[in-house]
């Protein structure tokens, strides 16, 4: 590996801590179980301590044991366990970080960093019509989304095909609207087509998934007058803010930088809608 590489990694934790940033410490976390849920999709639960404090919409980031992949990866919290001792998380195998993780097996461990990000601000749908709504990978921070959220839930979700990732899951916590993008399951479309497939309306909005996705909940939001908040998917590098590779265009000036943008690392992944230009 070169050196260069954890030079820029040291500086960058450097100068998280001269800017004040919450450094986060890495820790080593015992994989309890993991399976393949659907073709290059993988669902695993690993035994740690930041179970405790786990909030829905945060995040962890896993780095590889091949350390010629240099980064972690950024991956969604999905479940807290019940006695709040173990964490679930569920990925795409989509490179070779990921590609690794689908390898291990129980009893393996595996180092990460976190709780990261700000999660979603579920104290709002408290006696609300509310959307919980998950696209792709977007899905699986939906779930613990739902088991926390006390307003009147709608969750909607969509996938390329059948294959249709924590189903059951979710339908354990409200009722579930499926979009496929190929009409083998539930409304031939995105989640948008089946908001209007099956005459849905809300007074909140909280939404997890691709970019396309989230501009068209976005301005669904606008056009109805809905307060709505979105996850943000983005690559990162150092996972706490230090390096400014993940910002988002924002309608006011951050505090940090004193220009239109925000971390998407820290200052979200989560962001109301109305607050960002996507």
């Amino acid at each position: 590996m070169n050196k260069n590489a954890y030079s820029t990694i040291d500086l960058s934790a450097r100068r998280g801590a001269q800017m004040g940033i919450n450094m986060k410490q890495k820790q080593t976390a015992v994989i309890l179980s993991q399976k393949e849920a659907a073709p290059r999709i993988y669902d695993m639960w690993i035994k740690t301590n930041l179970a405790e404090e786990a909030k829905p919409g945060q995040f962890l980031c896993i780095y590889p044991k091949d350390k010629s992949t240099l980064l972690p990866r950024p991956i969604s919290i999905c479940e807290v366990g019940e006695d709040r001792k173990s964490l679930r998380i569920v990925y795409r195998a989509a490179g070779r970080g990921t590609e690794e993780f689908s390898k291990y097996q129980e009893g393996d461990s595996i180092d990460i960093l976190g709780n990261l990000g700000n999660g979603f601000p579920v104290e709002e749908a408290q006696g609300k019509k509310i959307f919980l709504m998950g696209g792709g990978i977007g899905v699986p921070p939906i779930l613990q989304l739902a088991k926390e959220a006390k307003g009147d839930k709608r969750i909607i979700v969509g996938y390329r095909d059948s294959h249709t990732f924590l189903r059951e899951d979710l339908e354990r916590y409200g009722k579930v609207y499926i979009a496929t993008e190929d009409g083998s399951v539930g409304t031939k479309g995105n989640v948008m087509n089946a908001v209007e497939e099956n005459g849905l309306d809300a007074d909140l909005i909280y939404a997890c998934g691709p970019m396309p996705m989230l501009r068209a909940v976005k301005a669904y939001a606008e056009e109805h007058g809905i307060k709505a908040y979105i996850s943000l998917e983005e690559h990162m590098a150092c996972g706490v803010g230090a390096c400014l590779g993940c910002v988002v265009k924002t309608k006011e000036i951050d505090h940090h930088s004193n220009v239109h943008n925000a971390r998407i690392c820290t200052d979200g992944p989560v962001f109301e809608a109305a607050d960002v230009l996507i």
